[in-house]
């Protein structure tokens, strides 16, 4: 239980990776205050995590608006009184060639990954600052690091932003006692890997040097290691999750 007693907010929960991370921290002694789009999904998640006696709250909002985290933050602060972990999960993809991009396509992903990131983040530290602690952890990806022929220039661009923003927050926070990390991961089975054609997988697995694809339970792992006090002298890193697809 390496998160008894803490209180998480976890940005894009409701499916996939984002699922295994709260259910993760939940498992670990963590109540949870979950976010996402579709209301159903984020019931299961919640049912699942009440059904191991933790409490978890739920949050229905748009992240590229910046009065949806506010007033997220408000609501985790009113019912659980702090807030020790900050996930942001949320994000969107686009395989739309740089050509055919419109302005307002580039915008999209761009205020979601990056912008929703910097809201949540800028809600939630003042109470952190007031606490002297707090985690928090940003799902970026290997493409921040290198160019993915299977994703927009806006979805590279938005995760690379996420990646500086963690290292400006973590330089700037840690006088705070407020570690912040990113997660980058590669490959990895989620629903959008499941629509992938047979031919498309084998390109896959051919350029991962330990041969297979990822799980999301191995994001959430780092997540937890990097929520937790093993992680104390951690911060500004972004680490990656991609079975050596992408070293540096």
């Amino acid at each position: 239980m390496l998160l008894q007693g803490k209180v998480a907010i976890v940005i894009g929960a409701s499916r996939g990776i984002g699922r295994e991370i709260a259910l993760t921290l939940a498992k670990n002694g963590a109540s949870l205050a979950i976010t996402g789009n579709k209301e159903n999904l984020l019931k299961e998640v919640a049912e699942e995590i009440e059904k191991i006696n933790q409490k978890c709250l739920i949050y229905i909002g748009d992240v590229s608006d910046p009065n949806t985290s506010k007033e997220l933050v408000s609501y985790v602060i009113e019912v659980f009184g702090r807030i020790d972990i900050l996930v942001n999960n949320a994000g969107i993809n686009t395989r739309i060639p740089t050509l055919e991009l419109t302005p307002e396509e580039w915008q999209k992903v761009i205020n979601i990954n990056l912008n929703g990131t910097f809201y949540s983040c800028t809600a939630v530290l003042p109470y952190m600052i007031k606490q002297k602690s707090g985690k928090i952890i940003n799902v970026s990806s290997t493409t921040a690091k290198t160019p993915h022929k299977n994703a927009s220039p806006s979805y590279g661009a938005s995760k690379a932003g996420v990646n500086y923003l963690t290292q400006h927050l973590a330089l700037e926070m840690a006088k705070h006692n407020i570690c912040v990390n990113a997660v980058c991961p590669g490959p990895i089975e989620t629903d959008m890997s499941k629509q992938w054609s047979e031919e498309y997988r084998k390109q896959v697995l051919s350029k991962i040097p330990l041969g297979r694809i990822g799980e999301a339970q191995n994001v959430a792992d780092t997540v937890l290691f990097l929520s937790s006090s093993m992680s104390d002298f951690i911060t500004g890193e972004s680490i990656n999750i991609n079975g050596g697809t992408y070293m540096n």
